[in-house]
């Protein structure tokens, strides 16, 4: 049974830094894509960020790329999110799922989320 769990988010005010981590089990990590998807307030999901199951091949949001960096840790199971330079736009309950960009929604597994609000 796969499980993701995450954790990390907080609030902090614009221009600052969070980490968040995932921790996976149930599955053989290290042979996906994990992507970041978010939600914020009346939204649906929206994907943010993928990396390759080797972890050379990342991509990003056009509204996150070059602030946020997305990471992993095959040995551990976990997956990582820094973000930098963070905007109130980007408050949303951060969740991190199986797959590549394309395939996340089909499969279906993503874990409760961690909040994360921006605010002065």
């Amino acid at each position: 049974q796969v499980q993701l769990v995450e954790s990390g988010g907080g609030l902090v005010q614009p221009g600052e830094s969070l980490r968040l981590s995932c921790a996976a089990s149930g599955f053989t990590f290290s042979s996906y894509y994990m992507s970041w998807v978010r939600q914020a307030p009346g939204k649906g999901l929206e994907w943010v960020s993928d990396i390759s199951s080797g972890g050379d091949s990342r991509s990003y949001a056009d509204s996150v790329q070059g602030r946020f960096t997305i990471s992993r840790d095959n040995a551990k199971n976990m997956l990582y999110l820094q973000m930098n330079s963070l905007k109130p736009e980007d408050a949303a309950i951060y969740k991190c799922a199986k797959g590549s960009q394309y395939m996340w929604a089909s499969f279906g597994s993503w874990g409760q989320g961690t909040q994360v609000t921006v605010s002065s």
